[in-house]
C-alpha cells in the first residue's frame, strides 16, 4: 500500500508542473501569434515561469524522497 501511495505522490508531482508547462507553452504561441512584436517582452516572462515550475516540481520530489526515504 505504501509503494501506491509513493507512485500516486510521484504521479501528482510530476503531472502537476506538467500541466502548467502545457498551458504556459499554449499561452505563450497565442500571444506571440497575436502580436509578434512583443515577443521581447513575452519571451523573458515564460522563460521565468518556467524555472519556477521546474523548482516547485523538484522541491517537490525532494520532499516525497525525504519523506518516503528509507530508513535504517
Amino acid at each position: 500500500m505504501e509503494n501506491f501511495v509513493i507512485l500516486f505522490i510521484i504521479f501528482l508531482v510530476v503531472i502537476g508542473p506538467l500541466a502548467v508547462i502545457a498551458v504556459l507553452g499554449f499561452a505563450t504561441i497565442r500571444a506571440l501569434g497575436r502580436n509578434p512584436s512583443a515577443s521581447s517582452k513575452i519571451l523573458p516572462t515564460m522563460i521565468i515561469n518556467l524555472v519556477y515550475t521546474a523548482g516547485v516540481a523538484i522541491i517537490g520530489l525532494l520532499v516525497l524522497f525525504h519523506i518516503f526515504g528509507t530508513s535504517s
